[in-house]
């Protein structure tokens, strides 16, 4: 059936709250509610500090440029790994009684690769060494969120009514992948750009991370909403799902998307406003969808089994009531769409 979810960052400081707003309109049937990202807390708070935080083996600090790879872990770095722990404590608090599918979102290895320096400045991504590094530690981290939000989730009696345990699914996050493989991401001069990473090498070290994920139970999906994302190679790395902004895609996106569908593979459509925009309807959107189906020459009943509706990408800029409008009206569109 369709479902409903969202992106990951929401507007405001306290996660108690904006988790409560998720589970409120998401924790039913059709929704998939996940952990609430809140950049406004702070860059510990935000896509990469969150994702840093996982990192084991590896250290990491904050400076002026931005991350960089350390010798042992900086002093944030360990209030990165503290806010993480602190957010799964709530996360355990909260979801106490619900027994349905959960989500949870990690950058992936090459947005980290193109935002993290080495320790003598540059990107991670200027040094296949250090770039192949980074994604292997990131992978082995994952298994071990995968199985601290597992025990928090599911191990406790989190149970679907047929026995079987809480899916969880970890959307991994590559905004920057269409920008590494296309040669886009500045150098730490402002003046080039660096080398553009070939297709064999992008999809194993994404491979890497999404096969960890599944070896750990979860579902691993991808967000990518960046015009030209290869979501072919994405497909081809072992994503089981794809979250995309309708309107950054290509004649080759709407393509692999409509391939997804087919093969019974999730596809949540990003449709609904990020952003506030009291226009917009739960009608409207619904329309959007099916517009969009008939474009692709796919037949709605057939793919609403493996559809998703969410808002076009993370809502941090929002305001706290339109993040909680545009989940509902997310929620309400997939109700109609069946």
């Amino acid at each position: 059936m369709t479902i409903a979810t969202g992106i990951g960052s929401m507007p405001g400081e306290d996660l108690a709250t904006c988790l409560q707003v998720v589970l409120d309109e998401l924790a039913h049937e059709r929704g998939l509610p996940y952990l609430p990202e809140l950049p406004a807390r702070g860059v510990t708070s935000g896509m990469i500090g969150r994702s840093l935080a996982l990192l084991d083996g590896i250290g990491v600090d904050l400076q002026p440029a931005g991350w960089r790879l350390t010798d042992s872990p900086g002093v944030d770095h360990r209030r990165a790994r503290s806010r993480l722990d602190q957010d799964l404590d709530v996360l355990e608090e909260h979801t106490q009684g619900y027994d349905g599918a959960f989500k949870v979102q990690v950058a992936g290895p090459w947005t980290l690769s193109a935002m993290v320096e080495k320790p003598r400045g540059d990107k991670v991504l200027s040094d296949h060494g250090a770039r192949r590094d980074l994604a292997q530690a990131l992978a082995e981290s994952a298994r071990v969120h995968v199985r601290d939000v597992r025990r928090r989730l599911g191990d406790r009696g989190h149970a679907a009514p047929d026995g079987t345990p809480a899916r969880l699914v970890v959307q991994v996050d590559e905004p920057a992948l269409a920008a590494v493989m296309g040669g886009g991401v500045p150098t730490a001069s402002g003046f080039g750009r660096h080398r553009t990473v070939h297709p064999p090498e992008a999809s194993e070290h994404l491979g890497w991370l999404l096969a960890a994920i599944a070896e750990e139970g979860a579902e691993p999906w991808v967000h990518a909403c960046a015009p030209e994302t290869p979501l072919e190679l994405v497909r081809g790395a072992g994503a089981r799902g794809l979250l995309v902004d309708v309107a950054t895609l290509d004649g080759a996106g709407h393509d692999t998307l409509g391939s997804a569908l087919e093969a019974g593979e999730r596809v949540v459509l990003g449709v609904v406003p990020a952003l506030d925009d009291e226009s917009v309807t739960d009608t409207a959107v619904v329309e959007r969808v099916l517009r969009w189906l008939d474009m692709l020459g796919l037949d709605p009943e057939e793919t609403a089994p493996a559809l998703g509706v969410s808002p076009a990408c993370g809502q941090a800029g929002a305001s706290a009531a339109w993040a909680r409008r545009a989940l509902r009206i997310s929620r309400s569109a997939a109700d109609n769409l069946g």
